[in-house]
Parts: C-alpha cells; sequence; structure tokens
C-alpha cells in the first residue's frame, strides 16, 4: 500500500520502519528531517508537511505528541483536511482526547475519509520489533480491512466505536502509573527494612505482585537512567488526559489523583525532561534509599 507517516519520534519512527520493511511504499514527514534518515535510506520518500504524506496515500497514520499537535496536523493549508479525501483511511497513534478523536472522525467522515484512533503501547522495545500493541477504535470493517497492514507494527486490538482506542490507551497508562508509583514504594520499603534488593525484586515479579512495570521498568531503575525514552512531561501530559476523562466520566478515580501529584511533585524536583521512572527516584530520595544494582542492564530502546 501507499502510505502517509507523520511523526518519527520515539515511538513512530521505529514503527514506520516496520512497515518499510513489509514491503510498502512510504512517504514520510516530521519537524526534524533527520529522524528520517534511515527511513530514506531504505527507500521511503520525504514530505515536507502533512498533506504532502497524505496525497495519493492509501493509508496516513500519525503519531505525535498529543491533542494540539493533532489539531495542528489536521488543520490548515498544509494539514491532513486540505489533502484526505474520499477512500482514504487515517489512523492517529497518538494518546489523544477521546471527546477530540470522535469529533475529528464526524469531521473527517464528512469528506468520506475514515478516522481510526489507534493509539499504542510497549515502549521502545516493543516499537522496535514489530511488538507494539494497538488500541483500535472506528469502524470494524476499516480495521479488518487493513489490519494486516497495522500487525506489521504490532499485535491489533479492536475496542470499538470512534474513541474506545484513545480510552483504553488513557486506561492503560492510568495502571502503568499507579504501577510504577507503588513498585517504588514497595522496594524502597523493602530495602530499606533489610531486604536485599535483588531478593526483593525476584519474589516481587511473581504472584499478586507481579505486573509488567516490575519486570520490563525496574532494570531502568537498577541502572540509575530511570528510563528517558519517555520524559516526566510526557507521563504529566497523558495524566492530564487521564484525569480529564474520569471526570468526563464521573469516576473519583482517588488513587489515579494521588499518582498525579506524584509524577508532578518528581517534575518540578528532577525537570520534565528527566526520564518517566523519576517517580520512583522520588521515593528513594525521600527515604534516603539507593535500588541501584549491579547487572547487564540492556537499556531496553537498544534491544
Amino acid at each position: 500500500m501507499r502510505i502517509g507517516f507523520t511523526g518519527l519520534g520515539t515511538m513512530g519512527g521505529p514503527a514506520a520502519l516496520n512497515l518499510i520493511k513489509g514491503g510498502h511504499d512510504l512517504t514520510v514527514c516530521d519537524l526534524d528531517r533527520n529522524r528520517a534518515e534511515e527511513h530514506l535510506a531504505l527507500g521511503a520518500k520525504w514530505a515536507e508537511t502533512p498533506a504532502a504524506a497524505a496525497q495519493a496515500a492509501d493509508i496516513v497514520f500519525t503519531m505525535v505528541f498529543g491533542p494540539k499537535q493533532i489539531e495542528q496536523v489536521a488543520g490548515g493549508d498544509d494539514g491532513l483536511r486540505s489533502a484526505m479525501s474520499a477512500g482514504q483511511v487515517w489512523v492517529d497513534m497518538t494518546t489523544n482526547k477521546p471527546a477530540f478523536v470522535r469529533e475529528l472522525a464526524a469531521t473527517f467522515a464528512e469528506n468520506g475519509v475514515q478516522l481510526i484512533d489507534a493509539p499504542v503501547t510497549g515502549a521502545v522495545d516493543g516499537a522496535r520489533t514489530g511488538n507494539m500493541p494497538q488500541f483500535a477504535g472506528g469502524d470494524e470493517a476499516t480495521v479488518a480491512r487493513i489490519r494486516p497492514v497495522m500487525e506489521l507494527m504490532g499485535p491489533l486490538h479492536y475496542m470499538g466505536p470512534s474513541g474506545s482506542g484513545s480510552v483504553t490507551k488513557l486506561a492503560s497508562n492510568q495502571l502503568w502509573a499507579i504501577h510504577a508509583t507503588a513498585m517504588g514504594e514497595a522496594l524502597v520499603m523493602a530495602v530499606k527494612s533489610g531486604v536485599d534488593l535483588s531478593r526483593a525484586w525476584d519474589a516481587l515479579k511473581i504472584g499478586a505482585s507481579e505486573s509488567w512495570c516490575m519486570h520490563h521498568d525496574a532494570p531502568s531503575v537498577f541502572a540509575g537512567h530511570y528510563d528517558p525514552s519517555f520524559t516526566l512531561d510526557l507521563c504529566q501530559k497523558d495524566l492530564g488526559l487521564i484525569v480529564e476523562a474520569c471526570d468526563d466520566a464521573g469516576t473519583a478515580a482517588p488513587a489515579t489523583r494521588l499518582v498525579c501529584t506524584q509524577f508532578e511533585a518528581a517534575r518540578e524536583k528532577y525537570g520534565g525532561d528527566k526520564g518517566e521512572l523519576h517517580v520512583v527516584k522520588l521515593e528513594e530520595d525521600n527515604a534516603g534509599v539507593s535500588l541501584r544494582l549491579d547487572g547487564d542492564w540492556v537499556p531496553h530502546w537498544e534491544k
């Protein structure tokens, strides 16, 4: 297929490479052309604007920072709205506001364009290896038709009508933020109470305490870099969307709101450009405990 892809950041860049390796004709666009060097070397074409990337494409993928950036990508003379027409499919993989997604879907449908919201998870190693889960909302028949393309990037889960993918991604990030905060509290408590860190980690990866976060993210804490591939600024952007979704749904979500304050405290102390797991470092520093652990902790974005 002919594919346009706007947004070659931490997740979008490697995801787009998997589409090229799958044999598709890609035109890529990003604010920084340097991010496209590997894509262009593999045969992709360059577009200066999202509109140019979308012209003549069967499917248009976007993956940018958040709702404000999607609004810019969609609108204006250089945006998707000016370039897309009946029969084309737009797949937005940005973590977005569900209500905004539905609004965009209705607007683009007026021109015969199907919008599928399909935000992703799985961290950079998932994007690199083609194991990046996607949560899709929108027309089910359209999702079924483009499934072979999307599955080149990772498992695809159809979640329901427009906006359902975005809601699911927010719920996924909601749990991750709670798990990451709880992981820090549990490991710090165990170590300060005299339990060997390596043994504590082995024990907390099994049974009732097991989580993806404990398996995948704890090594970033042990190594001391706290995973710079996803920043505290991005965490707070997502948590803002999550709290808004809770408000829209009328849920109390006390744990989520408390965790939001912890991430904000970490951002204020260490800086928004620092790695997401500084929420664990906050607990370490408050307790006077270090969770450094000797080991060959290969960063997940290099796997």
